[in-house]
């Protein structure tokens, strides 16, 4: 039953994700999305510009997104529903900070945006905060095995809410460079699966959580040569989802102290990112540094100076001047 639910994962995330990208791409070309909102009807509104100086488009995400759910569903088990809501979220809010950015505002990374909605201004940064913070607990709500007590039950909940909406934001500050975001994500996967397979009965473990895993490597094994390839890029959309998949797959599926621990390194890594560079600290890494470069494009010598000379601030390109590792690692819509 594992390898069918983890077979059958694999495939509905990877068959939704090619399907999703493919139809987005007519819808956007078609001008089907004006039925949406006009902002979002563009070929404009899904292209950035990466540090070669190249068109890369912004579709791989919802798509991504997509296919993680259905993924997530495929996978079955008593916390696919909470799983699969709470990648959606991620994704929905996500995209919308991909595409309706305040650009004029100055909050960047997860301080700036939580400080600019304590002084009452809402940005799309702070509404993607709210949206997927909110969305992850009440996904821990529903997909937290009741039993425990009312006081653990409380606990666990607020630990797999926090390690949801943690994470989906983690792997976002990953999304820097092509494939980065993909790579960081099956890892934390493959560790989930491994986690969830050391449960004991009793424990939080629940059917179907290793499955996940399926989705996750369907859904990369699609998005990943556009990925790598330079063509298209997660985006907030994609690797908010991203993110949410896997740390769903931690709350629902690893025992107390493991989810604990994984938090405590979710919520480490995310205030180092405040002051120190992830792409400075993976390039000057060698062995790091190889595995963020396996399948992607050599990097010219002029673009890796550049890229030294100032922190990037996006996935693909640098900052006018200098930056700090908070706007290089904000996942901010490049």
């Amino acid at each position: 039953m594992g390898t069918f639910r983890f077979v059958a994962a694999a495939l509905a995330a990877g068959a939704t994700t090619a399907w999703a990208r493919g139809r987005l791409e007519s819808a956007v070309r078609s001008g089907e999305l004006k039925r949406l909102h006009e902002k979002v009807a563009t070929p404009e509104a899904w292209t950035r510009t990466n540090h070669r100086g190249e068109p890369i488009s912004l579709l791989e995400g919802p798509a991504v997104a997509a296919g993680l759910v259905a993924g997530a569903i495929a996978a079955g088990g008593s916390a696919a529903g909470p799983t699969a809501f709470a990648t959606a979220a991620a994704g929905a809010f996500g995209v919308i900070d991909d595409v309706a950015e305040d650009t004029g505002t100055a909050a960047k990374g997860l301080r700036g945006h939580l400080g600019a909605l304590t002084r009452g201004q809402v940005t799309t940064g702070g509404l993607k905060v709210l949206g997927i913070g909110t969305s992850a607990l009440a996904a821990a709500a529903a997909g937290t095995p009741r039993g425990g007590g009312t006081l653990g039950r409380t606990a666990d909940v607020v630990i797999n809410g926090a390690l949801i909406a943690g994470t989906a934001n983690l792997v976002n500050l990953f999304d820097l460079r092509p494939g980065r975001a993909l790579k960081a994500a099956t890892v934390a996967s493959l560790a989930a699966a491994v986690a969830a397979g050391a449960g004991t009965p009793g424990t939080q473990a629940t059917p179907g959580v290793s499955a996940v895993t399926g989705a996750l490597l369907g859904a990369a094994a699609v998005a990943a040569p556009g990925d790598l390839g330079e063509r298209d890029m997660l985006g907030d959309g994609g690797a908010n989802a991203l993110g949410a998949l896997v740390g769903a797959q931690l709350a629902f599926g690893a025992p107390r102290a493991v989810r604990l621990a994984a938090l405590a390194g979710v919520v480490g890594l995310t205030l180092a990112s405040e002051r120190v560079s992830f792409s400075r600290v993976i390039r000057s890494t060698p062995w790091l540094h190889r595995i963020d470069m396996l399948g992607r494009r050599p990097v010219p010598e002029s673009l890796q100076a550049g890229n030294a000379a100032a922190a990037p601030s996006t996935r693909g390109g640098t900052s006018p001047g200098a930056t700090s590792p908070a706007d290089e690692n904000s996942g901010a819509t490049p």
